[in-house]
């Protein structure tokens, strides 16, 4: 995501997309997610704990017509731009492959991230390498537009889900965006934000929390399937006299308010 582009309306948002990746656990127990924490210098979130994830970019909606129409009617352009759009972000920031399929080996994705980083689009990539989109890999999770009047650059952001399994690659920084790459459970994400060692937004906090309720991906995956996806769109309501900020009380999440002067912003 870069923070070049133009502020959108209130009413739209920029669209955005964003990608929690999972692997077991090396040890066992509670599976771990990718975080990566933004660099200081970002306008948007900055110095934040977060997940992979950027703007979606026109080139990403251009791909997507073309899946859609491919698809024979099975997933929305606009979806599609999106989860496009989850996958060329996942690659540029992180270096991982994810839904994606073809010959793809540590080194040929090293190769396809700079030639990403290049390009600054998917579809390069895909016709040099002879790879093809799997967005099967990604499950839809979430949809948040903390929409507000008095913030000029709101993003409107779907969260997608993805497995890594055993989690046996490596993963560095794109040296622009971010500054640092880690792997941890979503527990003990939020165990590590009540010490103090890093940050959080709000949306980012409520996605750890219902998170945390899952023993592994499947148990994740199925929630997400389960529940369908509608935008979030947190509000401030009083409650015994102290203003709160809230989000849908049937939308998966364990903790559905929060005391505003506690909330971070990004």
């Amino acid at each position: 995501m870069t923070d070049t582009e133009q502020p959108a309306s209130n009413r739209e948002g920029i669209p955005a997309a964003t990608i929690i990746i999972f692997r077991n656990a090396p040890a066992g127990g509670p599976p771990e997610v990718l975080m990566t924490v933004r660099s200081r210098e970002m306008t948007f979130a900055g110095g934040m704990a977060v997940f992979p994830g950027g703007r979606v970019d026109p080139e990403d909606f251009e791909l997507g017509e073309k899946v859609a129409r491919d698809s024979g009617g099975a997933i929305a352009s606009d979806e599609a731009a999106h989860q496009i759009a989850a996958v060329r972000e996942t690659l540029e920031e992180t270096g991982l492959a994810l839904g994606l399929a073809g010959d793809i080996d540590a080194a040929k994705a090293a190769e396809a991230r700079a030639m990403l980083m290049r390009e600054g689009a998917l579809a390069p990539v895909l016709d040099a390498f002879g790879w093809r989109l799997d967005l099967a890999q990604i499950t839809p999770f979430a949809r948040w537009f903390p929409k507000n009047e008095k913030i000029v650059r709101v993003y409107d952001t779907r969260f997608y889900l993805a497995d890594l399994g055993t989690g046996a690659v490596d993963v560095s920084i794109d040296e622009s965006e971010n500054t640092h790459l880690f792997w941890t459970t979503a527990q003990g994400a939020l165990d590590a934000a009540d010490r103090g060692e890093i940050k959080l937004i709000f949306p980012t906090r409520r996605n750890l929390e219902r998170l945390a309720l899952f023993a592994s991906f499947a148990e994740a995956k199925a929630q997400a399937e389960a529940i369908p996806v509608r935008t979030i769109m947190p509000r401030v309501e009083e409650r015994d006299g102290r203003p709160m900020l809230t989000i849908l009380e049937d939308a998966g999440y364990p903790v559905t308010a929060e005391v505003l002067d506690d909330v971070a912003r990004g």
